[in-house]
């Protein structure tokens, strides 16, 4: 058979997205199928059987899950033991002093994975020279091994002192721990992160660790399932820094699967700021469970070289990615002082909402939607889901009957409170970072993005919001932008005019080697092989560095004594006088993959795009009818003009705007809404019940989202 197929598949709290791409013609199709939960791969093939190509035609399967990060929120990873160096056992409980958290009475540290029952030292030591202070002692070694083998640990990651220098102890302590306890699966923390900073690169390690045995279970799984359908293509997992991994590296380092579950929507995102020529956009995929908010600055996503999980460190390159729970499944309650709250709980894909009609009861953000309009029985989601409108009102009766409300006003208030959850999120990565996200397009995508797009850049003065193609399942086409990445690093702590420029480009030489070697492994040729070189700077005495181009040649010193002035000016706003340091060499090394080009759409020779009829949405108790048009986003052409109010339906998802709003449809089909910046919420909705009630997310509620344009007042 003929491969001429690239399929992406993201599985997600609800619902599971498919992108096939027809490499032959470029036509690209996208799909929904509900997330199975109790056997996660059956939803993966569940997708593949919507594809014309099915698994026996896929020539590349690129993948997204949450299955690690589910395994962490949910706390049920594997039994994990962790071994350190002796004197050092607590370095994982003891954690890191954090100054910010001192003025805050509501802070609890975060709950560590394991116990100290689970901890073990070795006898060991090595400097930061990675010259050996003390040998490692086999006999206590293997002690430490039979340990872990009779209490029936699951895994174990091995972080000794100074590792990240000389490994050579983690990888006897390896050996040893194969001949002593074989069941059990290992990490080590070099293989990780070849960086200081004890604490999170043992947390890095327990992380990896815990979810191991469980994505080595479901890819293995997945992989005997693929080959008994035909499946002879190439099988490559997204991952957290942007980029893609082969399923084989990632059953040995899952820890960089952790946050690769919105990775797919940013990269896709910065792929489509190229094309359209919107270089700076703010990104809102707001699926089932979560809603992931995220920057592309000058075409480029926001990389961070480190991201935490609940307060614990990941020692690995990650996309700047600030998730909260507010998604499409989110459910409506009342807290203990009776004001109403959505989220973060929600109904995911069993039940699911209740209007889903599967036995779900409680209400949740969909059903508020279906309740005052946005929604509707006649477009059904993912092409197959047929809301039921009775069941969703019902839902809504016990906290409209306690808080003495009418169902639509209760519904609008839900939508308004999920509005201004991301409102916050969105502030969280652009004000308060000293970025204005009037300087920004608001990218909206996820199965209910374009529900509260037009209201999140309305109440945030962004002027423009664009929708992408197939935006339910865009996470899944931005996978297929995906290069497959190795990052490197190594500690180099030293000030900039005492940098040995021969020495560090020996370092970085060796990096390239392996990476060249390992992307040889994988099928990339050299002609397919790109390296960037990089290095972390700060001034000397500060803790925390920034990270800047390596120069290619002369002046190396200068250059980066440059750069980094000019990086610290524009971040921080000011430049000092102290010597500047160097503390971390780093390589990026990328095996390119042949990227698809998003097709155009036909333009319209005349006339106004058709319409499906009209809709009454309820916008407020004074206008609880308002006329929206209906239209269908198949049947949009290049350069069509739609006026709002009107809700725009798709396979997969719905977008909304309203009075006072424009789209206009780009050349790839892109809908790109001027905002119309007018009235705001009336009051004495239900959003006003919430004001200034804290949110279990830590996210601001209450009345101040904006209610679509209605001319009332503030």
């Amino acid at each position: 058979m003929d491969l001429t197929s690239r399929i992406a598949i993201d599985v997600g709290g609800t619902f599971t997205d498919v992108v096939e791409l027809d490499t032959s013609t470029g036509a690209l199709r996208f799909g929904k199928v509900p997330t199975t939960p109790a056997a996660p791969t059956e939803g993966v093939l569940d997708a593949f059987g919507t594809t014309r190509a099915g698994t026996g035609g896929t020539a590349m399967f690129t993948h997204g899950t949450t299955l690690g990060l589910n395994a962490l929120l949910t706390r049920t990873g594997a039994r994990t033991a962790v071994i350190g160096t002796r004197g050092f056992r607590d370095v994982y409980l003891l954690g890191r002093t954090d100054r910010r958290t001192n003025y805050d009475i509501r802070y609890r540290p975060p709950a560590p994975l394991l116990e100290r029952y689970d901890t073990f030292e070795v006898t060991e030591r090595s400097l930061f020279d990675g010259s050996v202070h003390q040998p490692l002692d086999q006999d206590d070694a293997r002690r430490v091994a039979r340990t872990v083998a009779e209490r029936g640990y699951d895994a174990v990651a091995v972080a000794f002192l100074h590792s990240y220098a000389n490994p050579d102890h983690e990888l006897r302590m390896r050996e040893i721990l194969a001949e002593e306890a074989p069941s059990v699966v290992v990490t080590l923390s070099h293989e990780l992160s070849r960086e200081y900073r004890e604490y999170e690169r043992t947390s890095t390690a327990v992380l990896d660790a815990y979810v191991k045995p469980i994505v080595r279970r479901y890819l293995r799984t997945l992989e005997d399932d693929l080959e008994q359908g035909g499946f002879g293509g190439r099988f490559l997992m997204t991952r957290s820094g942007g980029g893609a991994m082969t399923a084989r590296t990632a059953r040995e380092q899952p820890v960089s699967l952790i946050l690769s579950g919105p990775a797919g929507g940013v990269i896709g995102a910065a792929a489509l700021s190229r094309v359209i020529g919107v270089p700076n956009l703010i990104t809102i995929d707001m699926g089932g469970t979560s809603l992931d908010a995220s920057l592309v600055v000058d075409g480029e996503p926001v990389l961070h070289q480190g991201a935490e999980f609940e307060g614990l460190p990941i020692n690995t390159p990650s996309l700047y990615i600030h998730t909260i729970g507010a998604g499409g499944g989110s459910i409506a309650w009342l807290d203990p002082a009776g004001g109403l709250q959505v989220g973060p709980q929600s109904a995911g894909a069993v039940p699911g909402p209740a209007s889903y009609g599967r036995g779900g009861t409680l209400p949740t953000f969909t059903d508020a939607a279906l309740c005052i309009g946005y929604l509707g029985a006649g477009a059904p989601l993912g092409g197959t889901l047929v809301l039921d409108e009775q069941r969703a009102a019902a839902s809504f009766g016990p906290i409209a009957q306690a808080l003495g409300m009418d169902v639509p006003a209760l519904a609008r208030g839900v939508v308004q409170i999920s509005t201004t959850k991301i409102m916050g999120a969105v502030r969280a990565i652009t004000v308060e970072v000293g970025r204005d996200p009037k300087d920004f397009a608001l990218l909206s995508f996820g199965g209910g993005g374009g529900l509260v797009a037009v209201d999140v850049a309305e109440a945030l003065g962004i002027p423009t919001v664009v929708v992408p193609p197939g935006q339910g399942a865009f996470s899944a086409f931005g996978m297929l932008m995906a290069d497959v990445q190795h990052d490197a690093s190594r500690t180099e702590v030293v000030l900039l005019h005492d940098l040995d420029t021969a020495q560090a480009e020996t370092t970085f030489a060796d990096m390239q080697d392996d990476a060249a070697a390992r992307l040889a492994a994988e099928g990339f040729g050299p002609d397919r092989q790109v390296f960037s070189r990089t290095v972390d700077v700060r001034y000397a005495g500060q803790e925390h560095s920034v990270t800047i181009r390596y120069p290619d040649g002369g002046d190396v010193v200068g250059g980066v004594e440059e750069a980094f002035a000019e990086l610290h000016e524009r971040q921080y706003g000011h430049v000092m006088t102290d010597p500047v340091e160097i503390t971390t060499l780093r390589l990026r090394a990328v095996g390119v993959v042949d990227r698809p080009e998003l097709p155009t759409v036909a333009t319209r020779d005349g006339g106004a795009p058709p319409r499906d009829g009209e809709r009454p949405v309820w916008v407020s108790a004074a206008e609880p009818a308002v006329p929206y048009a209906l239209y269908t986003r198949e049947n949009l052409l290049a350069g069509d003009v739609v006026d709002g109010p009107a809700v725009v339906s798709e396979h997969t998802a719905t977008t909304v705007l309203h009075r006072g709003d424009t789209l206009r449809v780009g050349p790839h089909g892109e809908l790109v809404i001027t905002v119309g910046h007018g009235a705001a919420a009336p009051s004495g909705t239900a959003a006003d019940l919430a004001a200034d009630t804290p949110d279990p997310d830590g996210a601001p509620v209450g009345a101040a989202a904006g209610d679509p344009r209605t001319g009332a007042q503030r």
